[in-house]
């Protein structure tokens, strides 16, 4: 399978089941198809109106040599891997902890609907998040580092237990041998010089919550009095960022209809101080005002690309630039051959827990009695469910099968296929197509940057 595109003066072309990524001229980027089904003297013949005999015959042969280097329309071996991939044991590598089913802000697009997740308020015990992390340690069997991701609502507004669960984890990294590296997204509005100093030193990652301009943000992320909340974090994220060193972290935004021009809001991070970007689009049910609509695909997939061509605007001008998540794409090694197939291993090596210690799939599925999992304390005992999430994957969805971006976006997310076509087994088309925008412009920075 191939692909080919243009991004300002390159022509790029995927061989979508080696990895392998090419920059051509213009002579192989028009005969490319047929140079590689047809003979010299077809493809001379085709294309002699166009170019020079001698530039269709070195074209012709540069892309034979690639063909058979097997660097250009290789087979799919992947799909000969998934009857493995079906067949194997997935540990638990990751747990997201829901110690806060509660928020301090009202996000008119929250998924959580303001932290309840279609429950009660409520925040997690010291003793729940300490069975999560046994739960973790022997649902992971032999794998050493592992992932708590402290979330919410707003998982500050129960700082005490965070603080409680990694001192607890980091008594039994020494027992078991085991690496916990902690990550936790939050809203800001919490955030003082204590809390600040305690994240820095004990978090792999930390998320910070804001979606661009003050207009923009303020508009879907007010505080629960209906004010605005940019005035108060702003301040308080650049005081962690700028204390927090080399270690990561994200600005993350969501864009929706009503910013559709987002490449303003991550510009206006960046120039904010931040170097490490996402903005993400909404997903959210037709009916609202802010959802995405189909007839936004074009001028969405068009401000990706204004985005890009800043972005290497400011490289060539500069000498770097800041980092948008969606444009970082490993072209050397890039992930393994599970996650290509089935992504981020949501309902079996991905799950989540609620305060009251139930397990779901994702953050994006609790509060839905039928996709409950099981407990910290008895672990995964809906096996059936569990059964249908290791089913997924690229090769089990028909979509997915013809698609060249498969072995990038590995499939979508879970939650958002089931959200829309009641269907794990699906895809999200609004999702797909933004996601193969991203990875053009992804790939096209890296091609114009070397």
């Amino acid at each position: 399978m191939i692909h080919k595109f243009k991004f300002e003066q390159s022509n790029i072309v995927m061989d979508i089941h080696s990895g392998s990524i090419h920059i051509v001229d213009d002579v192989a980027y028009e005969i490319l198809e047929d140079a590689i089904k047809l003979s010299k003297e077809e493809v001379i013949t085709k294309y002699q109106s166009k170019f020079k005999a001698s530039e269709i015959e070195e074209a012709v042969a540069e892309l034979c040599y690639l063909k058979e280097e097997q660097m250009l329309d290789t087979p799919d071996t992947y799909k000969d891997l998934v009857p493995a991939f079906m067949a194997r044991n997935p540990v638990v590598k990751a747990l997201c902890l829901h110690v806060a089913h509660d928020c301090n802000l009202a996000c008119k697009y929250c998924f959580a609907g303001e932290g309840e997740y279609h429950g009660p308020r409520g925040l997690m015990s010291a003793e729940v998040g300490k069975a999560a992390i046994d739960f973790l340690i022997k649902a992971s069997g032999h794998r050493k580092n592992v992932e708590v991701d402290f979330f919410g609502g707003e998982p500050l507004m129960n700082f005490k237990v965070v603080k409680e669960v990694v001192e607890y984890a980091r008594e039994q990294e020494e027992k078991t041998g085991k690496n916990f590296r902690f990550t936790l997204t939050t809203n800001g509005v919490l955030l003082n010089n204590t809390i600040i100093e305690f994240l820095n030193k004990n978090m792999y990652n930390v998320v910070l919550s804001l979606d661009g301009r003050p207009k923009v943000n303020d508009k879907m992320r007010p505080t629960s009095n209906g004010k605005g909340s940019y005035d108060i974090i702003l301040p308080k994220f650049k005081k962690l960022v700028d204390e927090r060193g080399h270690k990561q972290y994200y600005i993350r935004g969501t864009f929706t209809r009503h910013n559709l021009d987002f490449a303003q809001d991550v510009l206006h991070m960046a120039d904010a101080g931040f170097s490490e970007v996402s903005v993400e689009p909404v997903v959210a049910p037709p009916t609202t005002d802010y959802a995405l609509k189909d007839e936004d695909l074009e001028p969405l997939c068009k401000e990706y690309e204004n985005l890009a061509k800043e972005m290497l605007r400011r490289h060539k001008e500069n000498g770097e630039c800041f980092n948008f998540f969606h444009f970082m794409v490993d072209l050397s090694g890039g992930p393994c051959v599970h996650k290509r197939l089935a992504g981020c291993g949501s309902g079996t090596e991905y799950l989540a827990a609620t305060p009251e210690g139930d397990l779901y799939p994702c953050h994006q599925f609790v509060g839905m009695p039928e996709f409950k999992m099981g407990d910290v304390w008895t672990g995964v005992t809906n096996l059936d469910r569990r059964n249908e999430f290791e089913k997924c994957n690229v090769y089990s969805k028909e979509e997915c099968t013809s698609c060249w971006a498969k072995l990038y976006c590995s499939g979508g997310c879970a939650a958002n296929a089931y959200h829309f076509n009641q269907k794990l087994d699906s895809i999200y088309e609004v999702g797909c197509e933004l996601e193969k925008k991203r990875l053009e412009c992804a790939i096209g920075l890296q091609a114009e940057q070397a």
